[in-house]
C-alpha cells in the first residue's frame, strides 16, 4: 500500500500542519496519544459494551514500531480500556501504554501490569448517595450508573429524553462531588464524579516529558479532551511541535480548536493506518 494512493489529510492550521510534518519527519520521537470511547470505540448505549472498532488494533499495530509510543488517554479505568479494547499480548504493541482514570491508573503493555492508587474516599461517600439523588430528581429510571473504582459516572443516554435528564442532573450531581472533594466531569450524555488534581491534559503532558517527546498527536472527541487539547496548545507555545485531531464534530468546543477533523472512529482509524504508510 504506496503513500501516494493514500494522502494524508491537511490540517486546517499552520501550527497543525508543522505538527504533522514533524511527526513524519522524526516519528521515532513522536507520540500518538488516543482517547478511548468516541475516538476508537464507538459511543454506545451500554457503556459496557463498546469496544474498539475492529480496525483499531491493526492500524496502532501498523503505527506503533514507528513512534517513540502509542498513548491510549481515558477516562475508563486502565484494565478495562486495555480489556474492551484488545490491546494486551498484541505484536507490535510492546510499547503501548494506557493512561487510565485521567492518567490516574496507568497500564504499560510490556510489563501488562496496572499502577493504581487509593481510591478518593469522597468516591464512595458520593456513590452512596448517588441512589437518593437520582430518585429525588426522578431521573433514576432510564440512568445508567458506571462503576469505574477511582470514580463514578451517570450516563444518560438511555433515558426517555436523554439532554433533559443530562441537563437536570447538573446541578445535583455538582453539589454532590462539591460536598464529597470531588469535580463533575460533564461529556456526552454522561456526567462524572471523579478525584481533583488529574486530568488529560495534567496526565499527557507528564508523560512526554518522560519520554522526552519531541513531537504529539493528540486525538479526542469529547470535553473531557479539552485538558490535553490545552496541554499540546501549551507545548506549541513553548515550540515542540503538535497535532489536535477532534476525532468527531459532535463537541464544537473541541472541534473548533481541532487542526483536523475525522468523523468517527472509522474514520480515525483509517487516519492512523495511513500515517504509518507515510513514516
Amino acid at each position: 500500500m504506496g503513500s501516494q494512493s493514500h494522502p494524508l489529510p491537511t490540517p486546517a492550521t499552520q501550527s497543525g500542519r508543522d505538527g504533522l510534518a514533524a511527526i513524519v519527519a522524526r516519528p521515532e520521537r513522536a507520540v500518538i496519544a488516543l482517547d478511548f470511547d468516541g475516538t476508537l470505540a464507538e459511543i454506545v448505549a451500554d457503556p459496557e459494551q463498546a469496544r474498539a472498532h475492529p480496525d483499531a488494533v491493526p492500524a496502532l499495530t501498523a503505527l506503533a514500531p514507528h513512534v517513540a509510543s502509542v498513548a491510549v488517554v481515558t477516562g475508563r479505568p486502565a484494565g478495562v480500556a486495555v480489556r474492551y479494547g484488545g490491546f494486551a499480548g498484541v505484536p507490535g504493541l510492546e510499547h503501548l501504554v494506557v493512561l487510565g482514570h485521567y492518567g490516574a491508573e496507568r497500564w504499560d503493555a510490556v510489563t501488562g501490569t496496572v499502577h493504581t492508587p487509593a481510591p478518593h474516599p469522597g468516591v464512595a461517600a458520593a456513590r452512596a448517595e448517588l441512589p437518593g439523588v437520582l430518585d429525588s430528581h426522578g431521573a433514576w429510571r432510564g440512568t445508567w450508573v458506571e462503576e469505574k473504582g477511582q470514580a463514578v459516572a451517570v450516563h444518560t443516554r438511555r433515558a426517555q429524553d436523554p439532554e433533559a435528564a443530562y441537563e437536570a442532573l447538573r446541578e445535583p450531581l455538582a453539589d454532590l462531588a462539591t460536598r464529597h472533594g470531588l469535580v463533575l466531569e460533564p461529556g456526552r450524555l454522561v456526567l462524572e464524579l471523579r478525584p481533583p488534581g488529574m486530568d488529560k491534559g495534567v496526565a499527557l503532558a507528564a508523560y512526554l516529558r518522560e519520554v522526552g517527546a519531541e513531537s504529539v498527536l493528540y486525538a479526542g472527541d469529547d470535553l473531557g479532551d479539552l485538558p490535553a487539547f490545552a496541554a499540546v496548545e501549551k507545548l506549541r507555545s513553548d515550540g515542540t511541535p503538535g497535532v489536535l485531531v477532534a476525532a468527531d464534530t459532535i463537541v464544537p468546543e473541541l472541534s473548533d480548536r481541532a487542526d483536523l477533523l475525522l468523523n468517527g472512529p472509522a474514520s480515525v482509524t483509517t487516519f492512523l493506518r495511513t500515517l504509518a504508510t507515510h513514516m
